[in-house]
């Protein structure tokens, strides 16, 4: 049986403690104490309004009583058993404030890892978004963050990109990505001791998570070769990075301050290529051989709709026949998207896997009526876009 020194010597040892390691000022645990007996106190007896009420706690005992006052004077109400309620209050209150209190230090923590990679684990799902442990805190993974050709499972190992720290229904979240451009240049900052030191500058990164990422560098040193640094010997150095994104495919190319070599360049692998420059409406005119015009182009346009968003420039490609293939601004996802429909029609398209326009052409008009989200008009907006 505990004696009154002994309690006495608990209750604030434990206070003290309790405040010391988790970095919580004694007089705010108190306070809040304080306030949620209050609450206890009105759950059961109620409280009458315009009174002042107040809880006195002795900080040495532990002993708590509740107070009016009534002409300037306190009152006593203080019912029997209410130290046992206190007690039980003051023990819930810390808990509470304990977790909120280790629940601030990780996203203070996080704060400052915003825009860097960690590896992590799939710990469960929650409704679309995926719970990532990522050491002391938990990741939340949006469906737009997730790679839509990626499967994820339980317990899978993963790296992931803190892109964010986010107000939600649940408080501040950190926000992890799997598609995050920024993943593809650490992956390469810890793959390639040059990007990492600085000899190499990664300055440019256009990515289609899970297909294709087009990466340009830049050397800052004389006598280090920038692709060739990225790429590793036999390829291994690129080849890691290719592993932690699930196989997506990766091009390296040579950046250049000439407009006209950079775009070049992030058509490859076509060759032949001819550039007009307009640098005040940030577009180029290109023509290509015939023969590499679906090289420039690429699958599903992908190709050139990378080369844009790399270069920044808005892209009209035709071959040297003279019939225009395809103009990219670089703002495009899909192919289908340089077709400017409506976003609805646009994401029931894509939902049914349409995204380029010749599959898009092989529908009929009966295949589009079966598409989930397309109604008449739907498909008379596609006829006509498909027309001009």
């Amino acid at each position: 049986m505990a004696t009154p020194t002994t309690a006495r010597t608990e209750f604030a040892a434990a206070l003290n403690q309790i405040c010391a390691e988790r970095g919580i000022e004694p007089e705010v645990v108190l306070e809040t104490i304080k306030a949620a007996m209050l609450a206890a106190y009105r759950k059961d007896f109620g409280l009458e309004e315009e009174i002042e009420y107040e809880v006195e706690i002795d900080v040495i005992t532990g002993a708590a009583r509740i107070f009016k006052k009534v002409d300037s004077k306190k009152e006593d109400i203080t019912p029997p058993g209410f130290g046992r309620i206190a007690a039980q209050t003051a023990k819930q209150v810390i808990l509470q404030r304990v977790r909120e209190a280790e629940k601030d230090a990780i996203i203070t923590e996080y704060t400052e890892k915003v825009n860097t990679m960690v590896s992590g684990m799939v710990l469960r799902f929650d409704g679309p978004n995926i719970i990532v442990d990522i050491g002391r805190g938990q990741g939340t993974m949006p469906p737009q963050d997730q790679v839509r050709s990626e499967r994820y499972k339980l317990n899978q190992r993963l790296v992931v990109y803190i892109a964010d720290i986010r107000d939600t229904m649940k408080g501040k979240t950190i926000i992890v990505s799997r598609t995050h451009q920024g993943l593809v240049e650490e992956l390469f900052r810890r793959e390639v001791p040059e990007v990492s030191s600085g000899a190499v500058e990664i300055k440019a990164v256009a990515r289609e998570a899970g297909n294709r990422t087009k990466i340009a560098v830049k050397s800052t040193q004389e006598g280090v070769d920038p692709v060739g640094s990225c790429v590793g010997q036999r390829g291994v150095r690129v080849q890691a990075v290719i592993n932690e994104l699930a196989g997506e495919k990766i091009d390296i190319i040579q950046y250049s301050d000439n407009p006209s070599m950079f775009i070049s360049a992030g058509l490859a692998p076509a060759e032949g290529i001819k550039v007009d420059i307009d640098e005040k409406k940030k577009t180029a005119k290109v023509t290509i051989p015939d023969d590499q015009l679906s090289l420039a182009i690429g699958r599903g346009g992908q190709n050139v709709r990378l080369a844009a968003k790399l270069t920044g420039y808005k892209i009209d490609i035709k071959g040297e026949s003279g019939k225009k293939a395809i103009s990219v601004t670089g703002e495009e996802e899909y192919e289908i998207d340089s077709l400017s429909l409506s976003k609805r029609v646009r994401n029931a398209l894509v939902n049914a896997e349409i995204t380029t326009v010749d599959k898009l052409k092989e529908k009929s008009e009966d295949d589009l009526k079966e598409i989930k989200g397309l109604g008449t008009k739907a498909i008379t907006e596609i006829q006509e876009k498909l027309s001009e």
